[in-house]
């Protein structure tokens, strides 16, 4: 009995079918809450080649929804498991790992090699970056995306029956301002949400591989959990995009995908300690996560100011000059980093990227303590 026996007896499908999704290729960037999903059935189905693109690590608070990995891979890279997991599922596929995050430098090439690209991160920096990459390549783009109960699902860069194209900008032309990004730590998610939309996302990756059936182009569908409900939008075109996006591969190497999601500076940990090794006596590290939140950051010179105690608290941070803010991820830090520069508009403002599970944050070296 052939793997793909129900899919080629599938009238429409067929043999053909088939034979196009196993000469095809897709890379699914972000092996998270969405990408789990959507590789596991896309090499469910028998896509001839697939990459998974992410440079983040397993934590226990990710198991919820995040549904190739278990307790025991904790601290795990999240590419590296799950192209072990799908590897020894199917041995009919070839599966390419690149578990570091993907930036203006390495994705272009990267994204050249695939014909359709799935994006299932969380992070606007990404999504913007990746969008304007698709659209300077050419290459199809699954995107989808989630908030509390609801989830969105959308095909960009092909044309529509009118013979429109669209992109990530025609939906949201810039990101939003530091403050109305909202914290996915106080927001949560049921775990079957983003199942649900990276599985719909696989899907049409599926479809467009395959030449079956129609995909979302020119349209976004959006599914609400808790009615529940699914319903449809028409796109429209944003002629203004192109004066916000790089229209050139140089463009793009130089074009910083960090600042246009905040009007405050971002650096590296690398950067933010060459900054403190300079002037450490006017350099302080501002830790702006809960006073319950771990690993703790004890290695670190550091002011502990929950963003909660905002603005109450904010005076301590006036002794210094060069103020480098942190917290989880590098969402808060942002915010963070926002409100610290309209009260101190002398002062070196900076928000680090990634936060403490930035791979080359020091704290992430230190052990976890367990809440008492």
């Amino acid at each position: 009995m052939h793997r793909f026996e129900r899919q080629i007896n599938l009238q429409g499908f067929g043999t053909e079918g088939q034979y196009k999704l196993s000469r095809s290729s897709a890379l699914v960037i972000g092996a998270g809450g969405l990408g789990c999903p959507a590789l596991i059935y896309l090499a469910a189905a028998g896509v001839g080649k697939i990459g998974i693109a992410d440079g983040d690590t397993i934590s226990i608070s990710n198991l919820n929804r995040q549904v190739l990995y278990g307790e025991k891979d904790e601290g795990k890279k999240k590419a590296a498991v799950a192209g072990s997991v799908l590897r020894e599922k199917y041995s009919d596929i070839e599966i390419e790992i690149f578990p570091d995050y993907l930036n203006t430098e390495n994705s272009l090439g990267l994204l050249s090699k695939y014909d359709v690209i799935l994006d299932c991160t969380d992070n606007f920096s990404a999504r913007y970056m990746i969008s304007d990459a698709c659209v300077l390549l050419n290459k199809p783009l699954v995107y989808g995306g989630i908030f509390a109960y609801e989830g969105q699902v959308s095909f960009f860069n092909l044309s529509n029956e009118r013979g429109e194209r669209f992109n990530y900008r025609d939906l949201f032309a810039v990101p939003p301002e530091s403050s109305q990004i909202p914290n996915c730590d106080e927001t949560g998610v049921l775990g079957v949400l983003p199942g649900i939309i990276g599985t719909l996302q696989a899907t049409e990756a599926i479809k467009y591989l395959s030449e079956t059936g129609t995909v979302l182009s020119g349209k976004i569908l959006f599914y609400n959990l808790l009615r529940p409900q699914f319903y449809e939008m028409e796109l429209t075109q944003n002629p203004d995009i192109f004066q916000y996006m790089p229209l050139t591969p140089t463009a793009f190497r130089n074009f910083d995908y960090s600042l246009t999601c905040s009007s405050v500076r971002t650096i590296d940990w690398n950067q933010a300690y060459a900054l403190f090794s300079e002037n450490p006596e006017e350099t302080i590290f501002i830790d702006v996560r809960e006073w319950n939140e771990l690993p703790r950051a004890e290695n670190l010179p550091l002011l502990h100011l929950p963003l909660s105690l905002f603005p109450e608290e904010v005076y301590k941070a006036v002794e210094k000059q060069n103020l480098l803010i942190f917290c989880q991820a590098g969402v808060r830090s942002v915010k963070a980093a926002k409100t610290l520069k309209k009260i101190f508009p002398g002062k070196n403002i900076y928000s680090i990227k990634g936060g403490i599970t930035d791979p080359h944050s020091p704290v992430r070296a230190l052990s976890v303590e367990t809440p008492v």
